[in-house]
């Protein structure tokens, strides 16, 4: 009988949304900024608390500078193997994080150690103050940037390609 064709209100307000949002997208360039200045920061506040000219320096160069350099090689490594090295999606999150972590740890030490090497052997080592402070900064920056790297990555991995066992409940 009455046939009336009654306007949809609620087209608008429940739209279908993207599954993935946008805050889960990995964008290196944010994540080598953060690399960069969350350290820096730190270290240019300990420098400015304690008065050292050299930790301020060093923190932005020798801390900062390393943990973006880090930052930027490791997070372009990993979004060019995205999907061909499903081992690092399908290991537990904690232990992808602290396998780079100390991989990062072990590369400031090698960084340090050629950084050390080369420059004392060209530059008399007495000259150059920042070269004294790379065996503690190369490594906790190497540290640090692969922990935020690996972090950041492994979540937004995780929202485009679902562990092996999702599907299968």
């Amino acid at each position: 009988m009455n046939k009336m064709n009654y306007p949809n209100q609620t087209d608008g307000t429940y739209g279908i949304k993207s599954a993935v949002s946008k805050a889960n997208e990995f964008a290196l360039w944010r994540v080598v900024v953060m690399a960069y200045a969350a350290p820096a920061i730190m270290a240019g506040i300990g420098g400015l608390v304690t008065a050292d000219k050299g930790l301020q320096l060093g923190a932005l160069t020798t801390i900062g500078g390393t943990s973006g350099l880090i930052a930027l090689m490791l997070g372009h490594w990993l979004q060019s193997r995205e999907g061909r090295n499903r081992w690092l999606i399908d290991t537990p999150h904690l232990v992808v994080v602290a396998m780079f972590a100390l991989a990062g740890a072990l590369f400031g030490l090698f960084a340090a150690w050629v950084t050390s090497d080369l420059l004392g052997d060209m530059i008399p080592v007495n000259y150059l103050d920042l070269v004294g402070g790379v065996w503690i900064d190369f490594p906790l920056s190497g540290f640090i940037a692969s922990t935020i790297v690996t972090w950041r990555w492994r979540l937004a991995v995780t929202t485009k390609f679902p562990f092996k066992g999702d599907g299968k409940r």
